[in-house]
């Protein structure tokens, strides 16, 4: 039996450190693909040519998450073409800085909460009927800081809480179609925001030190690492998995 049938998977997201891996990933599978991104185009494009020129099919795709229109448009440009979609995976995030909660301005807030939670809901909303058509899955890529919080990641975590109560909605009223839905919890993983937090001077070597030690692995996750999760959660190998949260952090959460 295929891992995934014909038709493609969307990563949003996909010029990103961990989406761009999930891409490779779900590449060498033989899977064709569609990706986002909101202002890196040139990231976006790269990914594309190194996975056409390994032999796979990926197209790129500037969208804007807090537009409805814009996301649907997309969905259905790639149903138009495909056929079909038969996975989603939700790669995407606001770059954040690290303030604690009473630095946080309403500003930042209502900008994140639009960006990270109403983006994804509008691809949900924009996703479901074609999802029904295909039995297909959703993976969201959340964060192991919902288990054992983070100081002064508020803008990074509380969208995700938000997204996750949503992928467990629906997990449970989507099933009935064959509809399958299931979160990601990553730990540290040095791409994406880490390492610019890093480089900016945000997070420090004694905060590293402290969060490797913290951890039972003694080490931080790559891309490859949450790409082979996100991956197997999409597939047909987790055909009776949903409504589930994989925690892919080294144990820090233990």
């Amino acid at each position: 039996m295929h891992e995934f049938p014909e038709g493609v998977a969307l990563v949003v997201g996909g010029s990103g450190g961990i989406g761009s891996a999930i891409a490779r990933a779900l590449a060498e599978r033989g899977v064709a693909l569609a990706i986002t991104y909101r202002s890196n185009e040139a990231a976006a494009e790269n990914l594309a040519k190194e996975i056409r020129a390994a032999g796979g099919a990926c197209s790129v795709h500037g969208v804007s998450l807090g537009d409805l229109e814009s996301v649907a448009r997309c969905l259905d440009s790639l149903v138009a073409e495909h056929g079909s979609i038969h996975t989603i995976v939700h790669a995407a995030g606001t770059y954040i800085d690290q303030p604690y909660v009473s630095q946080v301005t309403p500003e930042q807030w209502r900008n994140t909460i639009d960006w990270d939670v109403n983006g994804f809901f509008h691809v949900v909303h924009a996703a479901l009927p074609h999802l029904r058509k295909s039995k297909g899955s959703i993976v969201f890529i959340s964060s192991a800081g919902l288990k054992r919080f983070p100081p002064g990641d508020v803008l990074s975590i509380a969208p995700k809480g938000a997204n996750e109560a949503l992928v467990h909605a629906i997990a449970r009223e989507e099933g009935r179609y064959g509809v399958r839905a299931n979160n990601i919890a990553v730990g540290v993983v040095d791409a994406g925001m880490f390492p610019k937090l890093v480089k900016s001077g945000e997070l420090s070597q004694e905060w590293i030190d402290t969060a490797t030690r913290s951890t039972p692995l003694r080490r931080f996750g790559t891309p490859q690492e949450v790409a082979n999760a996100a991956v197997f959660l999409a597939s047909s190998q987790a055909g009776y998995i949903t409504g589930q949260t994989l925690f892919v952090d080294g144990g820090y959460t233990l």
